[in-house]
């Protein structure tokens, strides 16, 4: 009966890779409030306890004793709004949470959907808690529809004794802007990374992620949002991919080698079974569970609505050098 089984199994597996089909670990556990749009993750390094942030309701904050939940909201990050005056600083988006020394530095988007008229700004705070965080407008990294590029979605990324904020959307893809030595301020002019050619060029909420000598760039692909008014064509609703570089600024590359500057990508994670279009991504090293890929994504047994997006997470596995989960 065992051998009956694993030769059982095994055949599964081979009708699955005959079929060109990914198998995909399900969403890991998540209890309390786990709705979610662009989730930044992070641990605090005093007492293990995890903060999450969110687009929308000036960066909402949710806390929780377990990545498993239960999540609770405490309140909104930036409750006044940003002081950089810019359509869209009463409503933030995609927020990114870093610790620089002993402060925590949050990156934020102000803008307004489907515009190039954008900016990057920073609080911080020096405990996360719900009314800690100080806003400090911009960082200097903006844009406005004469340039290629959309000031949207920062990530910041270490390396070294410098910093490298990366971003955009959509246009000419994705940029990276060397920083200050405070990790506030953009130091000089940025440069493109990740560019796909075909189409609308749909790749936004990139995260950087260090690894044994590679600097993994993750990025979401596709179309985003309103999945229950217009739902896209199979394939071209959000996905997470990823190429890498051994340096912080590249060339990357995807598995097979192609450039990630001409439509190069390794697709991470996508649409399987009730998860649809997965996104919004980040990745950290969890003290529990290893290294953790979170995005949210649209559960079809809940809805397709930007209201119903759950709060997922997988543990990646790195045998091949590569990221899956």
């Amino acid at each position: 009966m065992i051998f009956s089984r694993v030769f059982n199994a095994v055949l599964a597996s081979v009708a699955l890779l005959s079929a060109g089909v990914n198998a995909y670990a399900d969403p890991g556990a998540c209890s309390g409030q786990c709705w979610s749009h662009d989730p930044s993750v992070i641990q605090r390094t005093s007492d293990g306890v995890y903060f999450r942030f969110e687009t929308g309701s000036l960066i909402g904050i949710w806390k929780s004793s377990a990545l498993t939940g239960p999540w609770v909201y405490q309140g909104a990050a930036i409750p006044a709004g940003s002081s950089i005056n810019l359509a869209g600083n009463d409503d933030l988006w995609a927020p990114d949470v870093q610790k620089v020394g002993s402060t925590y530095i949050m990156y934020y988007s102000v803008s307004t959907f489907g515009s190039q008229n954008s900016a990057i700004g920073y609080a911080t705070s020096t405990t996360m808690e719900y009314g800690s965080w100080v806003d400090h407008g911009a960082t200097g990294v903006t844009s406005t529809s004469s340039k290629n590029y959309n000031a949207i979605d920062a990530n910041v990324i270490a390396s070294g004794s410098s910093y490298y904020m990366n971003f955009g959307s959509f246009w000419g893809g994705i940029f990276q802007a060397p920083l200050n030595s405070a990790a506030t301020k953009a130091a000089s002019a940025s440069y493109q990374l990740i560019y796909q050619p075909a189409g609308s060029h749909a790749t936004e909420g990139s995260f950087m992620y260090y690894r044994s000598g590679y600097y993994y760039m993750f990025w979401s692909e596709g179309i985003c949002c309103g999945y229950d008014t217009s739902k896209p064509a199979t394939g071209a609703e959000y996905k997470i991919r990823v190429c890498r570089s051994t340096a912080v600024s590249g060339p990357f590359v995807d598995q097979t080698g192609a450039s990630c500057l001409s439509g190069g990508g390794t697709t991470v994670l996508e649409s399987h079974g009730t998860v649809y279009g997965p996104g919004g991504q980040g990745v950290f090293s969890d003290s529990t569970h290893g290294t953790v890929l979170y995005y949210h994504y649209a559960d079809t047994s809940i809805g397709l609505a930007d209201s119903q997006y759950q709060f997922g997470w997988n543990v990646i596995t790195w045998s091949s050098g590569w990221p899956t989960v």
